[in-house]
């Protein structure tokens, strides 16, 4: 069965653009993404500010990671709510991806709407409404595969409760992971008598099915110097342990799922959690940032960054942004079009790179000696030295953390190659936040 409903993904070029898009202007609105994209539209002709993705930097990421799960033994359902872009998805998918790991029930409904067959839910969910439409959407789609997180018996208890009450003696259970944590973590199990508590009581329970152990190590380890790195896999061992005292649980026709892995630690999963897989189960990681990268949080701590710590091809930043200067009030100060309404701001401040021509025929500039110091919700603080900035010029800044970037673009455009004079539009993505 396809991983995705690849019509409905594909229809997402037949949509209109419109005043709710703030990447394109108003000669684009009332057209189809088709049509807009038919006339290969330049970067000069979009207004800022404005969050572009790289198509080759794209491509590469997808295919890099793929190709190191692969290598090393593991599957990947990349953690969709990064991009919440099911055309990214489909992208991910296409490459190989196991299935997609998303965070709640509204995130599910976009996964659904473009027909998404296997999805993790790495959180838990206990709420009635979203339990009883999860087990519909079972119900009415026997290739539909989706799995939830427990870490506590009241969470097993609160959907068993909600289940029994909706669904019949024959339906389709639901696919539950014991959540294992750490002291000072986010969720999860804190302990292993409790990770064992939770899954007898999924064992136990009539509409539950126990389906494999998970958690989020990047809640535990706080830097890559290898006093960090040895305390995320001494708790990964502890994640191991608890699967191991689950075995004698799980039923004879699941092949139990041990996950964890963001985009920080993933080379550490693979080290710990790889070999499990010639015990019969199936390793999982869930690194979403590594889509697009970043010029900040991830090349520095990725395992793939600027400072590898794993064999494979480095990743590349694959989204920028690109703003305006509008006033220079004082000497050495630049105020600029966009603020954090536009950009993220939660890791670090945008890098300025590059200034884009000034006049037909002028080069492309390096942005030396200009820092942004501060962000307000539409502007934002440019000091500069070395290269002179004047009203009217346009800059490409890097970005840090992608989880906090995609949210603020409804519509974000695609350009053949960030480094030209005029990049080349080939594709609109749409997100759903």
């Amino acid at each position: 069965m396809p991983a995705y409903d690849a019509a409905a993904v594909a229809a997402l070029a037949d949509q209109q653009v419109s005043w709710q898009d703030k990447a394109l202007p108003p000669t684009f609105w009332g057209r189809t993404v088709a049509d807009v994209l038919a006339g290969k539209p330049r970067l000069s002709q979009l207004p800022t500010p404005l969050m572009t993705l790289s198509a080759p930097g794209l491509r590469h990421n997808v295919d890099t990671l793929a190709t190191w799960c692969v290598r090393h033994g593991v599957e990947l359902a990349p953690h969709g709510k990064t991009t919440m872009a099911p055309a990214l998805w489909a992208m991910q998918l296409d490459a190989g991806a196991w299935g997609i790991t998303l965070a709640n029930g509204f995130q599910l409904g976009v996964a659904r709407a473009y027909g998404v067959q296997r999805v993790l839910i790495a959180n838990a969910v206990v709420s009635p409404l979203q339990l009883r439409w999860i087990a519909d959407e079972l119900a009415a789609d026997p290739g539909f595969e989706v799995m939830v997180w427990a870490d506590s018996v009241r969470t097993v208890e609160i959907m068993e409760e909600a289940r029994s009450a909706h669904v019949g003696p024959d339906a389709r259970p639901l696919d539950v992971m014991v959540e294992v944590g750490g002291i000072g973590g986010r969720t999860g199990a804190r302990d292993p008598e409790t990770a064992l508590a939770v899954g007898e009581a999924i064992a136990a329970a009539s509409t539950l099915r126990l389906a494999g152990v998970a958690g989020y190590e990047g809640a535990i380890g706080h830097g890559v110097d290898e006093a960090n790195l040895e305390e995320v896999r001494a708790y990964l061992r502890d994640l191991v342990a608890v699967h191991h005292r689950l075995r004698e649980l799980y039923p004879s026709d699941v092949v139990p799922v041990v996950s964890a892995g963001g985009s920080q630690y993933f080379e550490q999963v693979a080290k710990v959690l790889a070999s499990l897989v010639g015990e019969g189960a199936r390793v999982v990681l869930r690194s979403g940032a590594y889509i697009t990268h970043d010029d900040g949080l991830y090349r520095r701590v990725s395992p793939l960054g600027e400072n590898p710590r794993t064999d494979g091809e480095q990743l590349v930043a694959a989204m920028h942004g690109w703003m305006r200067i509008t006033s220079q009030p004082e000497p050495g100060l630049a105020i600029f079009d966009a603020g954090r309404r536009d950009f993220p701001f939660d890791q670090d401040w945008p890098e300025p790179q590059l200034i884009r021509p000034r006049s037909a025929g002028s080069p492309v500039l390096e942005a030396s000696g200009m820092t942004v110091t501060n962000l307000n919700d539409q502007h934002g603080f440019l000091r500069f030295e070395d290269v002179p900035v004047v009203i009217g010029d346009e800059l490409r800044v890097g970005l840090s953390h992608p989880c906090t970037a995609f949210d603020k673009w409804g519509l974000i455009p695609v350009i053949d190659d960030p480094d030209a004079d005029d990049p080349v539009v080939t594709d609109l993505v749409r997100t759903f936040f």
